[in-house]
């Protein structure tokens, strides 16, 4: 069996490295992976996970029976669709799917819309009507870019002033682009955070372990957040 792994950063490189000890898998290539890969055996692919066309192309002319997607934006912009369309095996939501991961706006009128429960919120576009409901609010407040911002769009703010200087960072310096263009203003639930995914079959429920990420810069959970420190 030949795999196909979509990404270049460590979580790619640990399924990568998974795959290999499978008896069943003869070539598992990445792309584009990263130089400590082929030190595992992983067979590196210079095509950018953004290049669909490419990647296509790629997985059928080496005849590559499944195709495992990491990062977010590639699934987002609906790499699994492409694939699906060309008639090639692949892992991962489709682009509808993916926007609960691709805007946290979303992610939350779907939990609201089926009674799901969720911390308050409300979004905004404008900087003063977001200033407006934190001084209503008060703090500890999160502060949350809508979109896809490498795991460091949000903000958990002390003070009013620090949610308001997030603010003005998302809305009116652009520091994350167009997905800070909309901002989640979000209550702040106090309690240890984790993740808990499961895989999904007809109307089967896999979940997988317990998982947490250390997202704080600095030790004792200090500092800006960043895409995980481990």
């Amino acid at each position: 069996m030949k795999i196909l792994v979509i990404g270049s950063g460590g979580r790619e490189h640990a399924v990568a490295k998974k795959f290999l000890q499978d008896p069943q898998v003869e070539t598992v290539f990445c792309a584009k992976g990263n130089p400590g890969m082929r030190k595992d055996g992983i067979v590196t692919v210079a095509i950018e996970e953004s290049d669909h066309e490419g990647l296509i192309a790629f997985a059928q002319e080496q005849e590559v029976d499944w195709t495992f997607v990491g990062p977010e934006v590639p699934l987002l912009n609906g790499i699994v669709d492409d694939f699906q369309a060309a008639g090639l095996e692949i892992f991962g939501p489709n682009r509808q799917a993916a926007m609960i991961e691709g805007s946290k706006e979303f992610a939350k009128e779907l939990m609201r819309a089926n009674h799901i429960p969720t911390a308050d919120y409300q979004s905004f576009t404008d900087s003063a009507q977001a200033k407006a409901y934190i001084q209503l609010k008060g703090a500890p407040i999160v502060i949350k870019a809508d979109g896809l911002a490498a795991g460091k769009g949000v903000v958990v703010a002390e003070t009013v002033d620090e949610a308001n200087a997030a603010v003005e960072a998302m809305l009116e310096q652009n520091a994350f682009g167009e997905s800070g263009a909309k901002v989640v203003i979000e209550e702040f639930l106090a309690g240890e955070e984790f993740s808990l995914l499961a895989f999904v079959k007809d109307e089967a429920v896999y979940p997988m372990v317990i998982a947490q990420d250390h997202k704080r810069a600095f030790d004792g959970d200090l500092g800006p957040n960043t895409g995980g420190m481990g």
